[in-house]
């Protein structure tokens, strides 16, 4: 009798397995795309040990993994993207007072690092800059007609308190980052969203992504008009631009959803703009907004957004992101993550953290070698070709967005890549 052989899809599959103790379920692979081989097979034997059809595998007990976002989901960091967006098109909701004490939180008042100083080589400080964009976006909520008064956001943009109040309040996250611990710089903008409704931002971070999804990949550069220097005096920042959404990602997302594993992010982005861009069809992560761990603010009765970091939760980076993984997940399921991707410092914590974790996909940014994440680079670079690291590098060009099927990364500007810093 002839044999008929037919090929099934990753759920077709998962169906027989079920349903036919006879057939076995056909291996989830992953497209080739941009991935290093390596990484790919290394995590292909990862869900066929871990997933449906493997020994052990229970619905009542999965598996589960956790993705970080910005820089390994996607291509550069959609909070500092939502901030541009926010600036750009003045989508506020906080009153100038509201945006004091937000600009103001747990900042200290000491001189920002000298990379920092204005055109005139002065030193900037919280009490300088913060009393500039408080008068800037005051003369906004008084003219703009977004905020109640008669000028079109076109009109508005032709002021020097428009290009001040971006340029100084982008400004003073970068300073604010460079110059204080994590602790203190990473919660600061979301602080920004005071005022504003769940509803609110999550509309921001679509208009967001399909604004940056157009835009060219490249570094932008704003400077304050000298025509109103203010207290800080003019100053410049400078970033990238360029938001690329993950083919690769988008596909190990539903990779490990079709195994049989929970699939989690752990961000250290706002909660509602990571709910919304990673849960959104139309991204294709198609996580549940449930299954996100992320920055926690204060919110009033009508649920309106505070500038107050959450009571009693830890800050998603660093060693808050173990210490969450361990209260809402460990607690859970009983036992740690089978998979982790991330790509900083922040990230480093709970890379190393969890014993039940068998593969750790680093996204290569050329960390600094003395820090953790840099260490478990090289380990990725030393361990290569075995079977048994823990440690994967996955090579990107900051150039195209894109990854690379090789550990390297190139930086924007660069034309060639390199595996270590």
């Amino acid at each position: 009798m002839q044999r008929r052989f037919f090929l099934l899809t990753p759920v077709a599959a998962a169906l027989v397995a079920t349903g036919c103790a006879s057939l076995q379920p056909k291996a989830i692979t992953l497209p080739p795309a941009h991935w290093d081989d390596f990484n790919r097979t290394q995590i292909e034997g990862l869900i066929a040990s871990l997933g449906k059809g493997s020994a052990g595998y229970s619905a009542a007990r999965p598996p589960y993994v956790v993705f970080d976002w910005d820089n390994t989901s996607v291509f550069l960091d959609i909070e500092e993207a939502a901030l541009i967006y926010q600036l750009e098109n003045l989508v506020f909701g906080a009153t100038p007072a509201q945006l004091d004490t937000a600009l103001r939180r747990n900042i200290p008042k000491t001189n920002f690092l000298p990379g920092y100083n204005n055109a005139a080589a002065q030193p900037v400080n919280i009490d300088r800059v913060a009393p500039d964009i408080v008068a800037s976006y005051t003369w906004l909520r008084a003219n703009y007609a977004g905020f109640g008064g008669t000028q079109t956001l076109a009109q508005v943009r032709q002021s020097a308190h428009y290009t001040a109040f971006i340029t100084k309040v982008r400004y003073l996250y970068e300073a604010i980052g460079d110059t204080f611990d994590h602790d203190t710089a990473y919660p600061w903008v979301t602080y920004l969203f005071a005022g504003m409704t769940e509803a609110q931002v999550r509309k921001l971070t679509v208009d967001t992504v399909n604004w940056q999804l157009k835009e060219p990949i490249a570094k932008v550069k704003w400077t304050s008009p000298a025509s109103l220097p203010g207290s800080a005096g003019v100053v410049s920042v400078s970033w990238k631009n360029g938001l690329r959404l993950q083919p690769e990602m988008q596909a190990l997302y539903a990779a490990f959803r079709n195994a049989g594993f929970d699939v989690w992010v752990c961000s250290a982005s706002f909660v509602d703009v990571i709910k919304e861009i990673s849960s959104n069809p139309a991204f294709g992560y198609n996580n549940p907004p449930e299954r996100v761990l992320a920055m926690e603010l204060e919110r009033d009765a009508n649920g309106v957004i505070q500038p107050t970091y959450r009571r009693g939760y830890d800050q998603t980076q660093g060693p808050g992101k173990t210490k969450n993984i361990q209260r809402f997940l460990v607690s859970k399921y009983g036992y740690g993550p089978s998979f982790i991707a991330g790509d900083s410092e922040g990230d480093q914590n709970m890379m190393a953290d969890f014993a039940d974790t068998k593969k750790v996909l680093i996204v290569n940014r050329l960390r600094d070698p003395k820090t953790d994440i840099g260490r478990f680079s090289a380990l990725a670079v030393q361990n290569y070709g075995k079977a048994d690291t823990r440690y994967l590098l996955q090579g990107r060009d900051d150039n195209t967005g894109e990854w690379v099927p090789s550990q390297l990364h190139t930086p924007l500007g660069a034309t060639q890549g390199k595996a270590l810093k």
